[in-house]
């Protein structure tokens, strides 16, 4: 996508189903801070998608409407940034279900994807342990893993506003910061 002038379309995905998830404010964050030119989407439909099942993906079978929505969203897409909390040292098994749903389909087949660690340093291993998970399957799914724009920043509960975003200045500038490097990358991509 080298052209400079169409809109990056970033879809968010938030790994966490809790309320008033540390994850899911900094993919608010990224929307409240997004430039000019790039248009975002919070994915919001991460519970409502049936476990992974090959027999209901098979040719010629109609998968099931969450699945169709969020495929639909992924190809809708220029690229994907993803913050997840980590859960028994791995990523969520909501997230890892939603990636599944990604494979049969190839939508996250050589698509741009990144994610921001948003682990505190009260976290066992950082996240580190859901990133590598994570980085696994999106291999595995041939996605285009973006490591420069991949970032960890540390945040707490504290550092949400009554609006639902980010409020620490230094942590909003390293979100967007994570968020235009991958809008960069995409834009620097020769068209296919």
């Amino acid at each position: 996508m080298s052209d400079d002038h169409a809109p990056v379309r970033l879809l968010l995905i938030s790994g966490s189903v809790r309320s008033g998830s540390t994850n899911t404010a900094v993919l608010r964050t990224v929307q409240a801070h997004a430039p000019a030119g790039v248009e975002t989407s919070l994915f919001a439909g991460i519970q409502e998608l049936p476990h992974f099942n090959p027999d209901d993906d098979a040719e010629g079978k109609q998968v099931p409407a969450p699945v169709e929505t969020m495929r639909a969203a992924v190809a809708a897409s220029d690229a994907i940034l993803i913050c997840t909390p980590e859960y028994a040292g791995a990523m969520p098994a909501v997230l890892k279900n939603l990636l599944e749903w990604t494979i049969g389909d190839a939508g996250t087949y050589g698509k741009p994807v990144a994610w921001i660690n948003a682990s505190g340093a009260a976290a066992p291993t950082g996240g580190a342990d859901a990133h590598e998970s994570l980085q696994k399957v999106l291999r595995y799914a041939g996605a285009d893993v973006v490591e420069d724009a991949c970032a960890r920043i540390p945040l707490s509960r504290a550092q949400i506003g009554m609006s639902g975003t980010v409020d620490d200045e230094e942590a909003v500038a390293a979100i967007a910061g994570a968020a235009g490097r991958l809008v960069a990358y995409v834009r620097s991509e020769p068209e296919p």
